[in-house]
């Protein structure tokens, strides 16, 4: 198998594009095939609507379903408009389970009951058992295709087994034991397998002690686990521990990205907005809630300053310093969401508990502000030849950071004790909070020095 580099990719790409404006097939299908999967994919994505039809044509309903699969939802769409029912009927049959239910829980109700009717009956029902599952579970996004084995079977007739069965599973690196209930009693690697004596049962071989996660189970928490202990793979049991499926690595990594997406979306105030493919209607709608609130937020702002009105009629200059307090106040109090977010999705903040955080973050902060105001008690009398402007601008950014700090860190850890998601203490609004209590700082300290401008 072939995998591109950068040098020789556009002129192997060129290459395989030649042979399918010749209508080449035998080159085609040696020079493509021998592609790395992922290559096969990229390549597909490059070619017009002739050209595809042309691989349809030369390709197996079987050998695409590897190339569909790597492919993300709107293009799936569009290639499943463009392929004969038929195909698309094999091809569906030749996917795993859980990349079929991936794709038909994205299209209308209709549509997917128009492929499950078409499908083979017994592929049908595992894609209608993961469908059946709650979004964001492990039991929807587990794969059906592993091999189970019972404790009584022989280390040699599991081998045997491995080369019949083995290519139509997702992986064989763990075998998983079952009890004549189907109940999970143990897992055996591969590698104890070979190494094992041909005749050793593999109630002998394997570990009793498995890690199985619950088709319930939130998504992110299954890629946390597989995460800590290294694993390709956890088996998927229900409330009586009867073995159902399998989440493999490959299906984490796609969770950890569609988490950190969703997470950027709330940090950002913008959850659901994300995808570059929606319209910008569709993104509006989606980020306007947000923006909307935050507008009052602002109006709030604007209250606060509209309440010292008297302070800035008689000292215009503290209007220069506005600005520079509510920029270092958001941007210190995101960095300590975007900190404590952090934590709490890696597990770090149980470890280390909420004292230490919020006890770290309060210490930076105050540290930033001491760093801060120095550095404005030299810039300020220089350029603006006031020192007391100097020392109120000083005092109120060293204790606005200080607290900035201390919301950042604090209000993502109640959000995430009320059992929601951290992320949605967004930026923003963080950002929007701060700037408030900035304000109030800066302005009581000022009105309460007046005299002395």
């Amino acid at each position: 198998m072939v995998k591109l580099d950068e040098r020789n990719r556009e002129q192997y790409e060129k290459y395989i594009i030649d042979i399918l404006e010749k209508r080449d097939i035998k080159k085609f299908r040696d020079s493509y095939l021998e592609l790395h999967p992922t290559d096969r994919v990229d390549l597909f994505t490059m070619l017009n609507g002739e050209k595809r039809n042309l691989v349809y044509e030369y390709l197996s309903p079987a050998e695409f379903a590897d190339i569909f699969q790597g492919l993300d939802v709107e293009n799936q769409k569009e290639i499943v408009l463009e392929i004969k029912e038929s195909y698309a009927s094999e091809m569906f049959n030749n996917m795993y389970a859980d990349d079929v239910a991936d794709f038909l829980s994205e299209v209308v109700d209709s549509k997917a009951e128009n492929i499950l009717t078409s499908m083979d009956k017994e592929e049908a029902e595992e894609v209608k058992e993961l469908l059946s599952y709650q979004p964001e579970t492990a039991g929807s996004i587990m794969t059906k295709e592993f091999i189970s084995l019972s404790s009584t079977c022989r280390a040699t007739d599991v081998i045997n087994l491995l080369r019949n069965e083995g290519p139509d599973a997702e992986t064989i690196y763990y075998l998983y034991v079952v009890n004549s209930g189907g109940q999970l009693v143990g897992v055996v690697s591969l590698r104890d397998l070979i190494i094992a004596p041909p005749s050793e049962f593999v109630e002998n071989i394997m570990s009793s002690r498995v890690i199985s996660v619950s088709v319930n189970e939130d998504q992110e928490d299954v890629a946390k686990l597989i995460k800590k202990y290294d694993f390709l793979a956890a088996p998927v049991v229900t409330d009586n521990n009867i073995l159902v499926g399998i989440v493999t690595v490959d299906d984490v990594m796609d969770v950890l990205e569609d988490e950190a997406t969703e997470d950027f979306g709330e940090f950002t105030a913008s959850r659901g907005a994300t995808d570059v493919n929606i319209s910008s209607f569709s993104a509006a709608k989606k980020r306007s809630p947000w923006i909307i609130m935050l507008m009052f937020f602002g109006l709030i702002t604007a209250g606060v300053i509209g309440q010292f009105e008297e302070t800035l009629e008689e000292i215009v200059l503290l209007a220069v310093f506005i600005p520079l307090l509510m920029d270092s106040a958001g941007n210190t109090g995101t960095q300590s969401l975007a900190v404590m977010v952090r934590s709490l999705a890696t597990g770090s903040f149980e470890k280390k508990g909420m004292f230490h955080t919020i006890k770290r973050e309060f210490g930076t902060g105050v540290m930033l502000g001491i760093i801060c105001a120095v550095v404005l008690f030299i810039i300020i009398p220089l350029f603006y030849g006031s020192f007391i402007i100097a020392f109120i601008v000083g005092i109120s950014l060293f204790l606005t950071l200080s607290i900035a700090t201390i919301i950042g860190a604090v209000v993502p850890v109640m959000i995430n004790k009320l059992r929601l998601d951290p992320a949605i203490a967004s930026g923003p609004f963080i950002t929007t909070v701060n700037d408030i209590l900035g304000l109030l700082i800066y302005f009581s300290i000022a009105t309460a020095l007046l005299e002395y401008i």
